[in-house]
């Protein structure tokens, strides 16, 4: 049974702090901002006040490591991201972060300095620490395969755009944010842009904090989550949760596991056609319809991400290869070839973050152009593709 002493959730107050009883527990749950001093100064203060046997923060081990460790983004493995085809979401989990980075330079707070508190704050009065977030590759997986491709390009380029936004708030704005969760409110309403994106990326996530808090160990605990966590946290307390199925990684329908495979099989199965039914020479002039506009739609948008000539000629002559194998794909060749030629330094992934938020950003840091060069050379080798793939067809 759960039973509310004191629930104070506000999204535009200094405070948020919600107290619970629940099955013999005293849950104490402090919803911040995550860019707020004063969410900063009041987590340490209850924690200080209540001394728990426990205290949960709103990371998972991966967060929680990349939160104690400042040389973060100096460690980045592009080319492990490049071949796990994980670029988009890279790209989605920067931005994210430049746009944390920006708001907290506006309010003069670091960015995550409330979960550090709580850590450092539990650390001081010697309570049990609890990770009690799912681990973000899972979110990010489940998350991502919760979304259309077309709505991916959506949610990253609204990301991208965000901290260039941040940047250009007045000063009356700046104080409007200081005591709001901005991060929660930004995912609220790119959820409503994007659809399928609330239930991976909140709603889920409500339920495992939920569950992690109730089975944390000890009489006397304190939970430090996103202010827009605490509604859903408190409203599944006590519910049966099934944190097998939100731990599980999605599987694709056989649909979505094999569409990256359907102009590649029109393709073969067209070249096939074309020598049987036709002649040798309609097979080259096959070859050559299919060849000409994918090397030269990815040879043109590889030069336009800036890249090196080498990577512009290896864009050239994969690209009619590799886009009828997705499982490399054009990007993959180009950016890996870039990153080889022009290796991105220590100092141009810590300076990923501001990169990001500027067009010339992009071309200036070495570490942002082979995410560029990825980027624009599959869409080249795309476009050139499907344009190949009507040549073909249309000499059937």
């Amino acid at each position: 049974m759960t039973k509310s002493v004191l629930a104070c959730k506000l999204m535009n107050s200094p405070g948020c702090v919600t107290r619970l009883e629940h099955d013999g527990k005293d849950i104490t749950i402090i919803g911040t901002a995550h860019v707020s001093q004063t969410s900063v100064d009041e987590v340490r203060h209850v924690i200080a006040d209540t001394v728990p046997d426990v205290v949960c923060v709103e990371l998972d081990q991966k967060r929680h490591d990349s939160l104690m460790d400042e040389n973060r983004y100096a460690n980045l493995n592009l080319a492990k991201k490049i071949k796990e085809h994980q670029v988009l979401v890279l790209l989605a989990s920067l931005a994210l972060a430049a746009y944390q980075r920006k708001i907290g330079e506006r309010l003069g707070v670091k960015p995550g300095a409330e979960m550090l508190a709580a850590v450092q704050s539990c650390k001081q009065i010697g309570a049990r620490l609890v990770l009690a977030d799912r681990d973000i590759q899972t979110t990010l997986k489940r998350t991502w395969a919760n979304i259309s491709a077309l709505n991916r390009l959506r949610l990253v380029g609204s990301l991208i755009t965000a901290p260039s936004a941040a940047a250009e708030l007045s000063e009356d704005q700046i104080e409007q944010l200081k005591n709001r969760d901005t991060i929660s409110e930004m995912l609220t309403e790119l959820s409503r842009m994007v659809p399928g994106l609330k239930e991976p990326l909140i709603d889920e996530r409500d339920q495992y904090l939920a569950s992690s808090i109730t089975m944390a160990p000890g009489k006397k605990i304190v939970a430090v989550v996103g202010a827009g966590h605490v509604e859903g946290i408190v409203a599944h307390l006590g519910k049966p949760i099934d944190r097998t199925a939100l731990e599980q990684l999605p599987s694709q329908s056989a649909f979505r596991r094999y569409r990256p495979w359907l102009i590649p099989s029109v393709i073969l199965l067209s070249f096939i056609w074309g020598w049987h039914a036709h002649s040798v020479g309609t097979l080259l002039h096959m070859l050559v319809a299919w060849s000409l506009p994918t090397a030269i739609g990815c040879a043109f948008f590889t030069a336009a991400a800036g890249a090196q000539p080498v990577t512009v000629i290896t864009g050239f002559l994969a690209a009619p290869l590799l886009t009828l194998y997705p499982r490399i794909g054009a990007g993959m060749a180009t950016a890996l070839v870039q990153a080889s030629v022009r290796r991105p330094t220590r100092a141009h992934c810590e300076g990923i973050l501001e990169s990001i938020t500027q067009v010339r950003g992009w071309y200036r840091n070495t570490a942002m152009r082979v995410l560029l060069v990825y980027s624009l050379s599959s869409v080249g080798a795309t476009i050139g593709a499907l344009i190949g793939a009507a040549w073909v067809i249309s000499l059937l």
